[in-house]
């Protein structure tokens, strides 16, 4: 029995002990990689992700996955229903690099950006100098806006809806984009102002449209918020991990700073109240 003991129960108890003497290793769930950083993404949801031409979050994936040591991988799935359950959930990737803070199907990192709705209009109109959707200017006008989004309802407030044309919010990006239309249509005079996630509408502008400028909805103050606090997402109950990638968004926040400013994505305030230059 001593003899057994020596050769079974003791081996148990040292590796228990080197275990215990890894902590970040004991926790990491065994379902995420360490060989590669395995990223769930749209293959056609630029300028965010896209699977033959790289946006801004591909770039983002990139510096993580430089920091960690680790090559990047992707699993694509068009963001639409079953984005997280046919990705993240059926353990196929381990990251989604932008994801809405609080949203319950996946477990947030903290944040990395904050960002806002924005009004985009032709820059040498006199819409150029609006700032919020109670603007007298605005109203008469043809305003694009996307279906359901929260700027309809400030829009329905002020008195906007009824002469508006609204655009599809979910679509499969590999065949149709509803916010290239939009600011198509708004360059063809077909509408007059368009209304515009910040992380879409601005990157868009910056590389396809230079005659249109972007103004940041940073003065509605009644509900919805029209600001939101973007993350990335993991796996409900992988602590470790979510520990380890909040780490890496602090001490290298200038660097992710960098990639989305030169993006175009325009970045506020965490309350939503104050457009950051983050270009110095």
């Amino acid at each position: 029995m001593r003899a057994w003991a020596d050769r079974v129960v003791a081996p148990l108890i040292l590796l228990c002990l080197a275990v215990a003497a890894t902590p970040g290793r004991a926790q990491t769930s065994d379902l995420v990689s360490t060989n590669a950083l395995r990223v769930c993404a749209d293959p056609a949801n630029l300028p965010m992700s896209g699977k033959d031409t790289p946006g801004y979050e591909n770039a983002l994936a990139d510096l993580i996955g430089e920091k960690l040591g680790l090559p990047v991988r992707y699993e694509w799935f068009p963001m639409a229903t079953g984005f997280v359950r046919n990705t993240l959930r059926a353990k196929k990737c381990d990251v989604i690099m932008g994801y809405a803070q609080g949203h319950e199907l996946v477990l947030n990192t903290n944040h990395y950006m904050t960002s806002v709705y924005a009004l985009i209009v032709p820059e040498d109109s006199p819409l150029a100098e609006v700032e919020t959707l109670s603007d007298p200017q605005l109203k008469g006008l043809r305003i694009g806006v996307v279906a359901g989004s929260p700027p309809a309802t400030h829009m329905g407030r002020n008195g906007l809806i009824g002469k508006a044309k609204s655009y599809a919010l979910f679509v499969d990006r590999r065949n149709e984009s509803p916010a290239e239309d939009m600011l198509d249509d708004l360059e063809a005079g077909e509408i007059d102002a368009a209304i515009l996630w910040g992380p879409l509408g601005g990157p868009l502008v910056k590389q396809d449209h230079p005659g249109l400028k972007v103004i940041p909805l940073i003065n509605e103050t009644l509900p919805p918020r029209l600001h939101y606090r973007i993350t990335m997402g993991v796996r409900q109950g992988e602590k470790v991990w979510q520990r380890e990638l909040n780490s890496l968004i602090r001490r290298h926040q200038d660097e992710i700073d960098a990639i989305l400013s030169e993006a175009g994505v325009p970045l506020v305030s965490d309350m939503g109240d104050a457009v950051l230059d983050v270009s110095q």
